[in-house]
C-alpha cells in the first residue's frame, strides 16, 4: 500500500470518527441524557482536529500548510468565543497577519520538508 493510499485512508477514518462523535451527541441530546448545548462553544476545536489531521502523516508542502492553518484558526475562534486574553474579534485581527508572515518564513522550510507527491512518484 501506498503512503498516499495509507494517508488518505487514516484522514477518512478520522472524518468517519468525528462524525460518529458528533451523531452520538445529537443522540444523546435528543434522548436527553445529554445537554448538548453546553457543548457548543467547543465547535472550533473541531477545526483544530481536522487541521492536526491535514499535518499528520505524509502531506504535501500545501496540506501541511493549510492544517496549520485550520489548527490556528480554530484555536483562534475558540480564544475569541471563551475571551481569552481578552480577544475580540475586532482586537484580534493582527493575529492573522502575524500568522501569514510566520507562513512565509517557514513556507520554504516546510517546502523542503514535505516534496510534492509528483517529485515522491518519480524518485
Amino acid at each position: 500500500m501506498s503512503t498516499e493510499n495509507s494517508y488518505r485512508q487514516r484522514k477518512q477514518m478520522m472524518w468517519g470518527l468525528v462524525l460518529i462523535l458528533v451523531g452520538l451527541v445529537f443522540l444523546l441530546d435528543r434522548m436527553d441524557v445529554l445537554d448538548a448545548s453546553e457543548l457548543w462553544h467547543y465547535w472550533p476545536l473541531l477545526l483544530v482536529v481536522a487541521g492536526i489531521n491535514q499535518t499528520i502523516g505524509y502531506p504535501s508542502a500545501k496540506e501541511f500548510t493549510n492544517g496549520l492553518w485550520l489548527v490556528f484558526i480554530g484555536f483562534w475562534l475558540f480564544a475569541v468565543s471563551e475571551g481569552f486574553l481578552g480577544l475580540t474579534f475586532r482586537n484580534s485581527w493582527p493575529l492573522f497577519i502575524l500568522m501569514w508572515g510566520v507562513q512565509l518564513v517557514l513556507g520554504p522550510v516546510i517546502a523542503r520538508r514535505f516534496p510534492s507527491t509528483r517529485e515522491k512518484d518519480h524518485a
